[in-house]
């Protein structure tokens, strides 16, 4: 059986009109921000480069932060070979601004420095 779009239920309880529907997924969505393109060309004229070096600093976010993790593992506890990896409970789990969106905040705030090398030293 289909029901109409104002009867579907969402969160175990019907929804009255496709307008509160739309309203509660909007609470369950990450809010997304919008970057002005005029605001990365005040860092770098050239908008590939602009992407690079984001996306550059990003992987060294992660890297950063997989190394991190890696040390703070090691010095809880020591596993022999064959031991199983126990399961991090998500309690524990720790909610962080994403990579990409920290790596283009610091673009944006001039944080971040680079030069381009010439392609004869290459």
């Amino acid at each position: 059986m289909i029901l109409p779009l104002s009867m579907m239920m969402f969160s175990g309880r019907p929804q009255k009109s496709l307008q509160s529907l739309t309203n509660k997924m909007k609470e369950y969505c990450m809010a997304v921000k919008p970057i002005s393109i005029r605001e990365m060309e005040k860092q770098s004229d050239d908008i590939f480069e602009t992407v690079v070096v984001m996306s550059k600093r990003a992987r060294q976010i992660n890297q950063n932060r997989f190394m991190e993790q890696a040390i703070k593992d090691a010095e809880e506890f020591e596993l022999g070979v064959l031991d199983e990896i126990p399961a991090e409970p998500k309690e524990n789990y720790e909610e962080e601004t994403k990579s990409v969106t920290q790596a283009m905040e610091e673009f944006l705030d001039g944080d971040l420095k680079w030069q381009t090398v010439p392609e004869e030293e290459i």
